[in-house]
């Protein structure tokens, strides 16, 4: 079991920033990468970025290419997503999750992740 813990969600206004944290406990070292998701109301959780233990291999969903940065502190064994420019469309719950299923696993995908947080929420206002 791999338990994560999601925080530093707030309102904040249009151009502003925030950085996210996801905290993990338990069987960490079975986790190959640790992603970020959104779901914004009446929306379908969607992927945003994720970074692979090998080699610290990011992936961004296109709209935040330049805008969010995913890393991570293995000696805090804690995933972050630093969120710069921050849009009115950036507003849902941010979840990060773990993905065990392996090295070859592109976990860009909700299915590939076994792991989830309970969620932060982040508000921009226009």
């Amino acid at each position: 079991q791999v338990q994560l813990v999601e925080s530093g969600g707030e309102l904040v206004q249009a151009g502003g920033s925030l950085r996210l944290s996801c905290a993990a406990s338990g069987r960490t070292f079975s986790t190959y990468a640790v992603g970020w998701f959104r779901q914004a109301p009446g929306k379908e959780r969607e992927f945003v970025a994720r970074i692979k233990w090998s080699l610290d291999s990011t992936y961004y969903l296109d709209s935040v290419k330049g805008r969010f940065t995913i890393s991570r502190d293995n000696a805090k064994n804690t995933v972050y997503l630093q969120m710069n420019t921050l849009k009115p469309e950036d507003t849902a719950v941010y979840y990060c999750a773990a993905g065990i299923r392996g090295y070859y696993n592109d976990y860009v995908n909700v299915a590939e992740y076994d792991y989830w947080g309970q969620g932060t929420q982040v508000t921009v206002s226009s």
